[in-house]
């Protein structure tokens, strides 16, 4: 698993995490849906259950995944983004590029009210954090005015630990 950057660094030696070492194995599948977990429903003891350690630290405690770790960072394949945590629909792969940041990049998600977007004042700079809008679980930042080809020039900065990719299969014309 990908190792994780925090801003209290705290990971035993060897544990590939900085940051709180809790958490437990998770007893489901990687990018199985939480039944339903809305923010109001899922408490902490169920995510840590159901995540991993890495997955817990970055969508329940808004760590950030190593750059260039990420499964998702160099994926090509079409389909849809969908949030580790509770399954919702985030980003479909046509609007994902390559920015060269180590993370993978979106220009906007599937429809503006699947992310909340909060502002961010954390590591002593002024960021916007995105958070599945259905769970609130953390998935990265977004970032305007870098001059990207798009038509907000936003760039949406996700964690690949924080998402799960349902691929379609390309229809022969």
């Amino acid at each position: 698993m990908a190792g994780i950057l925090a801003a209290r660094p705290r990971g035993g030696a060897g544990s590939g995490v900085r940051g709180p070492s809790r958490g437990r194995v998770r007893s489901a599948a990687a990018g199985s849906r939480l039944g339903g977990m809305g923010p109001e429903r899922g408490n902490d003891e169920q995510w840590r259950e159901k995540l991993t350690r890495d997955e817990y630290r970055v969508l329940r405690e808004g760590g950030t995944e190593a750059p260039w770790t990420g499964e998702y960072v160099d994926e090509k394949r079409r389909g849809v983004y969908r949030c580790r945590a509770c399954g919702s629909e985030l980003f479909a792969s046509d609007t994902k590029f390559d920015s060269r940041c180590g993370w993978p990049s979106f220009w906007t998600p599937m429809a503006g009210d699947r992310v909340r977007l909060l502002s961010d004042d954390t590591l002593g700079m002024q960021r916007t954090e995105v958070r599945c809008a259905n769970c609130d679980s953390h998935l990265g930042h977004v970032f305007y005015g870098e001059g990207w080809d798009n038509p907000d020039d936003a760039r949406f900065c996700i964690n690949s630990i924080s998402l799960t990719l349902e691929p379609v299969e390309d229809q022969a014309a």
